[in-house]
Order: structure tokens, then sequence, then C-alpha cells
């Protein structure tokens, strides 16, 4: 018997109790039991992405979201701006090019961060309408700067795809000056894949006043109108299992308190980080903490990626990520977020090494796993010697 350890980007593994809600019953939507469920996850929603802003929930995956963000703000020929550094950077300009827009991309080598003065100088074109980023581009491992993005990019309506970025990298939606952000559920939020939302900011909602694409499903209008129903709802039948488990994920989230859930997910970056250096492998993207959500390591010569996956998997039921194209076969990728510990990160490291030592590539024994693990050593240490200051100065240790 093995015991499977998923650790993708996503989807990511389930907490037992987001797990065991998808077996309580089913409600009907339509009453105010389902309503309280209902609002308290859009209340959590809203908190996760710093936001005041309204939070429309979509029974969809997370691309069904992005082509209702093109529907919901844009005509036929509008101009806009997409700033790609990987392969899901890349999909936004294929979609808004599939919807009629006047795509001007702002293309950066895959693996390399948005240039923001590359971006400032497209930004100032005219006639555009918006500007869309990846926050987390889990093809590379890169994590945007997106408050820079954002300023970068005003007075333009911004729009961030931050589908594994939620939950796991700092975003301050409102802050920043975010106008939309489209995330999932199946990533750092840790429930089965196929919810969707957006957040739609007040300039947002003034541009989709002249959006005129076809739109149905992905209506933000008949979606904001459920959503202040004297019984909040969403406007078509909803996925009402896996809103459940997102409550229960949620709650989690926010009785662990965010700011520590994000600075778990930056120790773990930190770890993988070093861990890949430990076992002589070359980071494919920058090593800083802005990168917590996953780490992309480029193999060495005689190693294929897409084998060194399917091994793992075979031999250690740990599931790990090869990399698209361009970068297939050269690339792998481990993901940390979600529900995940030190332990887990520390258990990929070992199963790489073991790994790589079966396709000849030599590895001192346990040369990951003891980077990691000085990592973390040095994290306690500071933060032993934090608490301990906080004590002599007569204040309570947290």
């Amino acid at each position: 018997m093995r015991k499977y350890r998923l650790m993708v980007p996503g989807p990511t593994p389930t907490p037992p109790e987001v797990t065991a809600a998808a077996v309580l019953p089913v409600e009907d939507e339509r009453t105010q039991a389902y309503a309280e469920v209902f609002t308290r996850v859009v209340a959590n929603l809203q908190r996760t992405l710093r936001t005041r802003a309204d939070v429309l929930l979509f029974t969809s995956s997370m691309t069904g979201a992005f082509e209702g963000t093109l529907q919901n703000l844009f005509a036929p020929g509008d101009r806009v701006l997409v700033a790609a550094n990987g392969a899901f950077g890349e999909r936004w300009v294929q979609m808004a090019t599939a919807f009629g827009l006047d795509v001007t991309e702002v293309r950066h080598a895959w693996g390399e961060p948005l240039d923001l003065a590359r971006i400032a100088a497209a930004a100032a074109g005219p006639g555009l309408k918006a500007a869309i980023a990846v926050h987390c581009e889990t093809s590379t491992a890169v994590v945007n700067d997106i408050r820079g993005f954002a300023a970068a990019c005003a007075p333009l309506i911004t729009v961030v795809d931050s589908a594994s970025g939620v939950g796991a990298c700092e975003l301050r939606t409102d802050d920043w000056g975010v106008d939309v952000v489209v995330g999932g559920c199946q990533k750092a939020l840790m429930t089965p894949p196929g919810l969707a939302f957006t957040s739609v900011g007040e300039r947002a909602w003034e541009q989709h006043r002249h959006a005129r694409l076809p739109r149905f499903y992905f209506d933000w209008d008949e979606a904001r109108t459920a959503l202040a129903a004297q019984v909040p709802r969403t406007p078509w039948t909803p996925a009402i299992s896996l809103i459940s488990q997102l409550d229960v994920a949620l709650r989690q989230i926010h009785a662990e308190g965010l700011d520590h859930v994000l600075a778990r997910h930056v120790r773990l970056g930190r770890m993988a980080r070093a861990g890949v250096h430990g076992l002589g492998l070359r980071l494919f993207s920058p090593d800083d903490d802005r990168h917590s959500a996953v780490t992309a390591a480029e193999m060495p010569a005689g190693v294929d990626a897409t084998a060194l996956v399917d091994r793992l998997l075979d031999r250690y039921a740990l599931q790990l990520a090869g990399a698209q194209a361009p970068l297939d076969g050269r690339v792998l990728r481990i993901g940390h977020c979600g529900f995940m510990d030190e332990f887990d990160v520390l258990t990929a490291l070992s199963a790489v090494e073991l790994g790589l030592a079966e396709f000849g590539h030599p590895v001192r024994p346990g040369s990951g796993v003891t980077a990691a693990l000085e990592v973390l050593h040095g994290l306690s240490r500071t933060s032993a010697t934090a608490q301990s200051r906080t004590a002599r100065e007569g204040h309570p240790v947290p």
C-alpha cells in the first residue's frame, strides 16, 4: 500500500473536514438556511481578496469566469493590453482574440517577471480599455508584481487572473487599485474543482455598462441581482455541495488567519527553493519570497522532467507536475499551496532526490532535505528570538 500525495499547482489536496462536507445533505438553494452558507462564502471571499467589491460566484471552471470577464467588460473591437510571461498569460491573448478584441500583447520570455516599464509604455497607447495580467503564472512558477502592474497601467481598468495566487500570495485588491480579480477554489482555497469567482469594483461596473459582447450564463447583472435578492443565491442552479465545501475551507483559512496562511506559504516556498538548490538544480523562476505557490526546477542534462514525474508517481505515489510547451521535459514543478505543510515539502524533496539518482544524476544523500531544514531551523531560531525579546519587554508572547 502506498499513500498518494498530490503536489501539483492545482488541483490540490482537501482537508478532511472539506472532504467530509461533500456528503452533507443537499439543501434547496432557495432557502434561507442555504442563503446563510452562500452569503458567508461570499463574505469570506471578500476577506480573502481584501476587497469590498462585489464578488460573483459561478459554477464553472475558472476559464468560464475568464470568458465571462471579457463578455462583461468589452464590445467587439475594443483594445485591451495583455501582459504575458507564460502559458496562462498567452491563453488570455487567445481568449481575447477569440472574442474579437484588438489585443496589444506585451510578451515576455517564459520565466521572466513582468517588465513594468515596458507595460507602462504600452499602457499609454491610444484607445486601450483595460490591462490584463496573471498573478501567479503556474506554468513557470513566476508570481508577478500585481501592485506594480496596477500602478503601471493606471488609469486603465485592471484585470488580474489570480487562479493560483489567491490564498497563497499577497493580494490586496482594493489597496492596489485592482478593478477585477478572477479566481477559483481548487488551488490554495483547498476545494475540489468546479467553482470560480470574480470580484468587480466600481470602475469595472461602470465599464460594464458599455459592454456589448453576447452573454447569458456569465451575465454579471444577473449574478449581482441574485446576490442582492431577499434570499441571496446565484441566478442559476449552483454546485451546492462544492459551495458547502468551500465554506468549510474558507472558514479554516480565516480561523488560521490570512496573514498566517500567507506566511506559511512563504515559508514552504523558501524551503522548496533551498531544497532545489541543495539538489544541485537551478530554479527556473526568481528566488524570492513572492514565489510562494509553486517552485519550478530545471532538470539536469540526461533527465527528462516528464519521465521523472512518471517515475515518482509509479514508484512513490507522489504526483508532481512537468511543464507545458516549450518547457516540456525541461522543467519540474512542485506545488506547495493550500493544504500543505513543511513535511509535505520535505517528502517531495526526498522523492525528487531518489528519482534523480535512479536517472543517474549524482546527488549527495539528504542534500535537498538538509537545505530545506536549514531554512526551517533558521526561521525557528528567528521566531524564538523574537518571542524571547517580546517576553523580556513585558508583552504577551503570541
